[in-house]
């Protein structure tokens, strides 16, 4: 059964049971989607992770706390693992009797007024916040691809991530929001691309330039992912999309042009960063050192 007063709702369970518009055994029906505990949503409803954040901030969060982690950089634009397992993460004040519950992961914190913001009257922890927050919590290759989501939608500056980071040198996190922002780039067009730079890096290989556009003669050849210009060594990554035939023709037009003007380009797809990096580091270095 399904009021139409419900249909595409989102809504408490126990207070549509006081109201008598379901019983407990229909709300257990497959009508309706539990979210989280006494949270119920029309099955026919899509919801997003965006909305998850929304429910969680209107209906469960505690005085002080807010949506924090990998949920903030989500509402602020970032694509996130958080759809994957369904879990808002929260930020709730030390002192503060909350969870544990089903579908939160909740970290306790020491929110100052300036750390949360609204956002569509949902209590938000503020962009620098969030990388903060980010850095304690996410290791530092998946912390460094959030953030440079974060930079490329200009919500936040690395100049503000250092001022904070600074302003509470000593605390637990400070100096890994340094080395995030230290290794950030607002120029990475996609969450792999940031991965695979940061690695590269972290591996003692020379920071690349990103989104590098290649000229010979004046004349525009190409814009590459990650460049090292003195050696004219490129690397680009590879997505499934460059798998389409038609961007498939349109790659190796681009990469004739690029050899042609003295560019080595090495591709780089998911596969062989998860199953040989430790080939790919060789051969990029090898590389590198021949150019040079």
């Amino acid at each position: 059964r399904r009021p139409p007063q419900l249909r595409g709702r989102i809504f408490r369970g126990s207070q549509v049971v006081a109201r008598g518009l379901l019983t407990k055994h229909e709300l257990r029906s497959s009508a309706w989607r539990p979210l989280f505990r006494d949270i119920y949503a029309d099955a026919e409803l899509t919801v997003a992770h965006h909305t998850r954040c929304a429910v969680v901030g209107r209906f469960l969060l505690p005085e002080g706390a807010a949506i924090a982690g990998r949920s903030a950089a989500a509402l602020y634009g970032a694509t996130t693992h958080a759809d994957e397992d369904g879990m808002v993460e929260v930020a709730v004040p030390s002192g503060t009797r909350f969870g544990p519950m089903a579908g939160l992961r909740v970290h306790t914190a020491t929110l100052a007024p300036d750390d949360i913001r609204l956002n569509a009257g949902v209590p938000v922890t503020s962009p620098v916040r969030t990388c903060w927050d980010l850095a304690r919590w996410v290791e530092l290759v998946e912390t460094v691809a959030l953030v440079d989501q974060l930079l490329a939608r200009r919500v936040v500056a690395v100049s503000e991530l250092r001022d904070y980071a600074l302003g509470r040198a000593g605390d637990r996190g400070w100096r890994l929001t340094l080395r995030a922002a230290d290794l950030a780039d607002p120029g990475s067009e996609s969450p792999q691309e940031s991965r695979l730079r940061v690695r590269l890096v972290l591996a003692g290989l020379p920071r690349p330039e990103t989104q590098y556009v290649v000229h010979d003669r004046g004349r525009f050849v190409a814009r590459v992912d990650l460049a090292w210009p003195d050696a004219k060594v490129a690397v680009e990554y590879d997505g499934l999309w460059h798998n389409h035939p038609e961007q498939f023709h349109r790659d190796r037009r681009r990469l004739n042009r690029l050899l042609d003007s003295g560019w080595l380009v090495l591709h780089v797809t998911a596969q062989r960063m998860r199953d040989d990096f430790a080939g790919l580091l060789a051969e990029l270095r090898a590389a590198l050192r021949r150019r040079r």
